[in-house]
């Protein structure tokens, strides 16, 4: 919910009613606009535990719903005035009426949309969703460059303050980095664009040349004179998108979730910058959270995989050719079981570990998994699920569907709390999960998730993996010991179909 909590009022806490005009600001707003950032607070306080998820979400839209009504409340014309100030004091009602349009437009789009979507598909809704946030920050910025006067920022000589310009530079920048990013996720996640790194010659002098580029025109941006403003400005817009496409094609499915956090991240960073630039403490205080949040979030991600940020950034997990592109490199003998098997072994163990990942998601096999959950705990075993913090596309994914399916939140375990339990478990029953259970982490260095913290699933006494087929290896493109070892178990079908069979032998 975090991520979206910008994304649709953020052309009204942008409006000129929002720009500073060097009158002092009305202290009600300013307490209205302080409160609703308490509520952004609580938001994500709430948002930090499944258990209060939902009081979360809920202090989120308060937070918005006030700082939206306040920013309507407080449209005045009056920084449309001109040289004389003239104004009628009220709400400039023309306007609000083109703003209350806006808003209508976007909230049917968002609830036809939210009702629509499967959950399998809400990790590249996030990433569309980050993308208008930051097109939002640049449309932003440049209204605020074509029409200061409208939203307060020209001084008396006619002109932008420095200030002023290095803030709109900095909005417009990460905002088109944000959405031309976002762009790229949302094609990787949603299978329009290969999953794999796309690896450009140099692209690490290109990516850095054009980096350094964008700091080179804010500050000439900055520096330069009224006429001489328009072909920085153009140039800088056009680098930061650029820039935002050549980051993320590098970039390997496997480490998606760190990039959609940092999407997150950079969405609020542009959001706080606008804030600054139009003197608006609603969008300061919600893009300082976001943008926060995002980064540390990024951070525990890349802690997770036992990887930097800038390594994420330098390329994705299987850029080297030489991991196997893709393919198994050697056929070995494996064992293959059928449903009937796979109930047996389950209604006799005493202690089950489930390990979901994005195969579970593809085949919307949670609610099955769940049904199969309960059978087996009214036959006395005991049923645990293992969560690994990048299993999915999305941080939390795997969370989102097994609280969709009503899974019980205290049998839902983070690796470094269950890991040690697979030595006691009777079946480890990995569902659309490869390389967050994949022993090469801990055993192969030249493999490319080596170091990756990943579940001790070889460990367990009996084996149960779920698959399409062999011939899929997983986003590191790696093979994976565990489809042969002694006490595995390979169950080749769809997640969901195999799953409802294992439930029918149960019944």
């Amino acid at each position: 919910m975090r991520r979206l909590l910008l994304a649709a009022p953020f052309a009204v806490l942008a409006s000129p009613a929002a720009a500073s005009t060097g009158v002092p600001v009305n202290p009600w707003v300013a307490l209205a606009y302080l409160v609703s950032g308490v509520f952004f607070i609580l938001a994500l306080r709430g948002l930090s535990s499944p258990a209060t998820s939902r009081a979360g979400n809920r202090f989120g839209m308060i937070g918005m719903l006030i700082a939206v009504v306040t920013t309507l409340l407080t449209h005045i014309p009056e920084q449309m005035c001109g040289e004389f100030g003239m104004c009628d004091a009220g709400p400039d009602w023309a306007s609000m009426s083109e703003i209350l349009v806006a808003i209508a437009i976007g909230a049917v789009i968002g609830l036809i949309t939210a009702r629509r979507i499967a959950m399998t598909a809400m990790p590249e809704l996030v990433a569309a969703f980050h993308s208008l946030v930051g097109l939002a920050a640049v449309l932003v910025g440049w209204a605020a460059y074509l029409n200061p006067g409208a939203f307060g920022l020209l001084l008396p000589g006619s002109d932008i303050s420095a200030v002023s310009k290095v803030e709109m530079g900095l909005g417009i920048a990460i905002g088109a980095i944000t959405f031309s990013g976002s762009v790229i996720a949302f094609a990787k996640l949603s299978g329009r664009m290969s999953g794999s790194p796309i690896l450009l010659p140099a692209r690490h002098v290109i990516n850095l040349g054009t980096l350094a580029a964008i700091i080179v025109l804010t500050a000439l941006f900055a520096m330069a004179g009224p006429s001489e403003t328009m072909p920085l400005i153009v140039a800088l817009t056009v680098l930061a998108f650029l820039i935002g496409f050549l980051l993320i094609i590098p970039i390997g499915g496997a480490d998606m979730p760190v990039v959609v956090s940092m999407l997150n991240s950079y969405s609020g960073w542009a959001a706080a910058a606008m804030g600054f630039t139009l003197g608006n403490t609603a969008m300061i205080i919600t893009g300082a959270l976001v943008g926060s949040s995002g980064a540390i979030l990024s951070y525990i991600m890349c802690r997770a995989m036992n990887r930097s940020f800038i390594s994420v950034i330098a390329g994705g997990f299987g850029a080297d050719s030489s991991s196997g592109g893709g393919e198994a490199k050697e056929q070995r003998p494996y064992k293959q079981g059928s449903a009937e098997d796979a109930a047996f072994m389950l209604e006799q163990a005493e202690k089950v570990i489930i390990i979901p990942g994005y195969g579970m998601a593809v085949a919307q096999a949670q609610h099955a998994l769940r049904e199969m959950t309960d059978i087996l705990e009214e036959k006395g075993v005991e049923v645990k699920f293992a969560i690994h913090p990048v299993a999915g596309r999305m941080p939390g994914h795997m969370n989102v569907l097994l609280a969709e399916a009503n899974v019980s939140y205290d049998k839902v375990f983070e690796l470094e709390d269950i890991n040690s339990e697979f030595a006691q478990a009777d079946v480890a029953f990995i569902i659309g999960a490869n390389d967050v259970v994949n022993p090469a982490a801990k055993t192969d260095k030249s493999s490319p998730i080596y170091g990756m913290p990943v579940f001790d699933v070889d460990k367990a006494k009996q084996v149960f993996f779920i698959k399409r087929s062999m011939g899929g290896v997983g986003y590191a493109g790696v093979d994976n010991d565990v489809f042969y070892m002694d006490q595995t178990m390979m169950l080749l079908a769809d997640a969901k179909k195999i799953v409802e069979e294992i439930v029918k032998a149960l019944d």
